[in-house]
């Protein structure tokens, strides 16, 4: 028997058969990410109809009330408060509507509380490089030393007060923030500063190609162009960085 199989795997190998290998599949963004990144860009659009609907299918979606709240208040960040504020009324007439039809929303956790000695403008330069993945202890340039106050801001209320609470990963909060981004335009620079920090964090290049065709089928075929422009160069100048 033995020898039967063994004329019959050469016989395969002769004739140009070789047995199936099950190709691995290529990472994809989840459907939660998904959800949020369409939900991100429609509130910095301001498109609050559509809106609506993708709230709802973000909690159809298994999306917690706390995980949208979230979303909806690190967004004012990156798009201001009008919109942000305008995004939290439009979910609470999601979360009203759906309460009247005795659907049992799952509110999920609450942000952990911080305990840390530092100063919030330390922990945010923590946090920033994490992010990065470079120091943050270099000279100033550019926005920095032309306007060191919104450095500070910046350390102590957006990567400390916002990044630090843990109801949203990293990795989601920077797939909301390129969603905001790609979608109120003129704001390349940050969107490629942005970008790097997305593959820093471990999101892949395809997953980030996935988010362009997510832009362009729900948001707008002209902005998923643009990010695509970005997003092609900083990709393209991480391949000629050699391996060390």
């Amino acid at each position: 028997m033995k020898k039967l199989i063994i004329v019959i795997f050469f016989l395969m190998g002769f004739m140009g058969f070789s047995p199936a290998k099950e190709k691995p599949l290529s990472k994809t963004l989840t459907i939660k990410q998904q959800k949020l990144i369409i939900i991100s860009a429609l509130t910095a659009k301001g498109d609050l109809i559509p809106l609506k609907k993708q709230l709802a299918a973000g909690l159809q979606a298994g999306l917690t009330v706390n995980e949208i709240k979230e979303t909806l208040v690190h967004l004012y960040a990156y798009c201001g408060f009008p919109r942000s504020i305008r995004g939290l009324q439009t979910f609470m007439v999601v979360l009203d509507e759906r309460k009247k039809q005795g659907i049992k929303e799952n509110l999920g956790k609450q942000a952990t509380p911080i305990h840390d000695d530092r100063s919030k403008f330390e922990r945010g330069k923590s946090v920033l490089e994490t992010l990065t993945g470079a120091s943050q202890d270099g000279p100033k340039a550019g926005y920095a030393a032309f306007s060191p106050e919104i450095e500070i801001f910046l350390k102590e209320h957006l990567f400390a007060d916002i990044f630090e609470r843990d109801i949203l990963s990293f990795a989601d909060r920077e797939l909301i923030t390129v969603s905001v981004l790609s979608s109120i335009g003129g704001v390349e620079p940050m969107l490629n500063s942005h970008f790097g920090i997305c593959l820093n964090l471990g999101i892949t290049p395809e997953q980030l190609r996935q988010f362009i065709t997510i832009i362009g089928n729900e948001i707008g075929r002209k902005d998923a162009e643009k990010a695509n422009v970005v997003l092609t160069a900083i990709v393209n100048s991480k391949k000629q960085i050699p391996n060390k």
